[in-house]
Formats: structure tokens, C-alpha cells, sequence
């Protein structure tokens, strides 16, 4: 037996509905959820990308501040004699007289007797680094975008400013870094402040 569509249906001419597209509204509205998507993407990207930054220069100056500090607390301790005074222009160092305030932007560490074997740290204005140099003319630049000119001070227990060498003089080193904000980068301030008590007394 043989089944027939209704009589109705073949007189009517009537066809299956095919499936329908998406209409322009509902297009709309994915496509904008979409988009939101992608933005959320691409911002959580670029605040992780700018929080790497942000820590690795935090962790660079961390290290470099306990290396530097560790070298030079060491060199100071087992020196003959050490002075504060000033890098000059001319790529010479004068020292502070007694009387004058121990304050300067080098520190020149004599390992020996002889005032021929030596270390010298400082400040150089011109370019704001901080560097070490020795007798043989060797010059290494330590960090940059230093801000402060005087770094070294000799002081007393109480940290105040002396005038002359003293038997509890402490040796101060202060140094103020400033790094412009760049790109994924914001502008940073930081401080590094160490003393040390050389173990010899000039």
C-alpha cells in the first residue's frame, strides 16, 4: 500500500523550509562579543608583557645592588687605608683635607702601602654612572641614570657627617637611580644605602 502526501499539501504546492542564515542584528551582536574577546586577550597580554618589565628591572637592580655591596664590603674590609674626596674632570681624584666634610662622589681604596695599588669608585656627572676603575687605567661602568652627586660620606654610629678619619668612621655609599618610563615600561625610583667599617684604620 502505497502512502500519499495529503491532498492539501499537493494542491498548495507546498516545499520544505530550508534552514534560515543569521540575520544582520544577530551578526552584529556576535561579532562585537567577539571583538570584547579578542580585547581582553590582547590587554591581558600587554599588562603581563608590562609586569615582566616592571619585575626584571626590579630583580636586575636587586642583584646587581648584592653583587656590587658583597665586592666592595669586601674590599673595604680587607684594605690598607681608604679616602673619600672627588673624581675631577681631568680624570683625577683629590681627596677631602681634615677639617672638611667627608663627604664626595669617589672613594679611593689603597690595597697596599703603596698609593700606586688602588681602587676607585665614583660618580661621573657627566653622564650620571657609576663606575670602578684601578691603577692600570681598567674603567667599568657599575650602573647609570644615577641622581645623586655626592654618594660617599664617612659618618659616625649615629650617621651623622664627619670632619676627619675617626676610629668608628663608617664608610657610606647612597645612590639614587631615576629611569624614565619607556615603552611597556614606567618611569622607576629606587634607592641603594649600604655602610661599612673598614677593619683597618688609616
Amino acid at each position: 500500500m502505497k502512502l500519499q502526501a495529503p491532498l492539501a499539501n499537493l494542491t498548495s504546492g507546498w516545499v520544505p523550509a530550508r534552514n534560515k542564515g543569521f540575520t544582520l542584528p544577530e551578526i552584529l551582536i556576535a561579532l562585537t562579543i567577539f571583538l570584547f574577546l579578542i580585547s581582553g586577550v590582547i590587554f591581558a597580554n600587554w599588562f603581563g608583557l608590562k609586569m615582566f618589565q616592571v619585575t626584571q628591572t626590579k630583580l636586575t637592580a636587586t642583584r646587581w645592588s648584592r653583587e656590587t655591596i658583597e665586592k666592595l664590603t669586601d674590599q673595604i674590609h680587607g684594605c690598607s687605608s681608604v679616602q673619600i674626596g672627588n673624581f675631577t674632570t681631568n680624570g683625577g681624584f683629590a681627596g677631602l683635607l681634615d677639617g672638611e666634610t667627608n663627604q664626595g662622589n669617589g672613594l679611593i681604596i689603597y690595597q697596599t702601602t703603596n698609593t700606586t695599588n688602588y681602587i676607585l669608585y665614583y660618580v661621573n656627572l657627566a653622564d650620571q654612572t657609576f663606575r670602578r676603575a684601578d691603577q692600570s687605567g681598567n674603567t667599568v661602568i657599575l650602573a647609570d641614570s644615577v641622581t645623586n652627586s655626592l654618594p660617599f660620606s664617612a659618618q659616625d654610629i649615629l650617621g651623622n657627617l664627619l670632619t676627619n678619619s675617626a676610629n668608628n668612621e663608617l664608610i657610606n655609599l647612597t645612590l639614587e637611580f631615576y629611569r624614565p618610563g619607556s615603552y611597556l615600561r614606567a618611569a622607576d625610583y629606587y634607592k641603594m644605602e649600604t655602610s661599612v667599617k673598614p677593619r683597618v684604620v688609616p
